[in-house]
């Protein structure tokens, strides 16, 4: 990478609707709480406190990171900055354990295997059955996509792998022609980008968490190497209990 010196901002979408019920959302396309909409215009006004300004924002094809920066943009005062969506930047599909909260997926497959799919960089849940209703290829959001790359399950690793080629073929570039850039996605996405940059190993991966509408900005030198990062904490209310 050839880049004058350069930074970008990471941020988790807020706090969802199944976030009140413990589900693991995964490719699930679910709303926002007004606690998540706190969230991202608190974030909004912390970024424009510290004098950050962007060209471009990426995200996920979900509607919360939509909402996300809907909110945030507003907060910052400036609502049309363009948004890109990919599925590359969708939150891991969690396979069969999509939609299920953690009591639940405990009964069913055990406490140990459970936290070793969820947690683990490696092993994915169990997959989806091609006829399940929850199975992406039912969702309009991908109809125009070759079902051959649509996932019925996936370890970090698999949520890493798709989302590299956009870090490489399209975020690179823009830094690279001097873009300021908002990257709002979810929080196993983020976890595989952060390895990536971070150089970390997979047992350093799964101790990483990611907090939801906390912005996290990463710097880069002239050849794209990591100078450092910072979490620019915010002010919003807690999650209902």
């Amino acid at each position: 990478m050839n880049m004058h010196a350069a930074w970008m901002v990471l941020l988790r979408h807020g706090h969802s609707e199944w976030n009140l019920s413990d589900r693991f959302t995964g490719w699930s396309d679910i709303s926002l709480t007004d606690v998540g909409l706190a969230e991202a215009a608190a974030a909004g006004q912390r970024l424009a406190q510290a004098g950050y300004a962007f060209d471009e924002v990426h995200g996920s094809v979900l509607q919360r990171t939509r909402q996300t920066a809907e909110a945030l943009l507003a907060a910052m005062g400036t609502p049309d900055v363009p948004l890109f969506t990919t599925w590359r930047l969708n939150e891991r599909h969690y396979g069969a354990l999509q939609g299920m909260n953690k009591r639940d997926i405990f009964v069913t497959w055990g406490e140990a295997a459970s936290r070793r799919w969820w947690r683990g960089y490696v092993e994915p849940p169990p997959p989806l059955d091609w006829n399940d209703p929850r199975h992406p290829r039912f969702d309009p959001l991908y109809a125009a996509m070759d079902v051959r790359d649509l996932p019925a399950s996936e370890s970090l690793r698999d949520c890493q792998r798709r989302l590299l080629p956009y870090w490489h073929d399209v975020l690179v570039p823009r830094l690279r022609a001097g873009r300021r850039l908002l990257v709002i996605s979810h929080g196993n996405t983020l976890r595989g980008l952060v390895m990536h940059l971070d150089r970390l190993s997979a047992e350093a991966m799964e101790q990483v968490e990611i907090a939801s509408g906390v912005p996290l900005v990463y710097r880069f030198d002239a050849a794209g190497r990591v100078l450092g990062r910072e979490w620019l904490e915010c002010s919003a209310p807690a999650p209902a209990a």
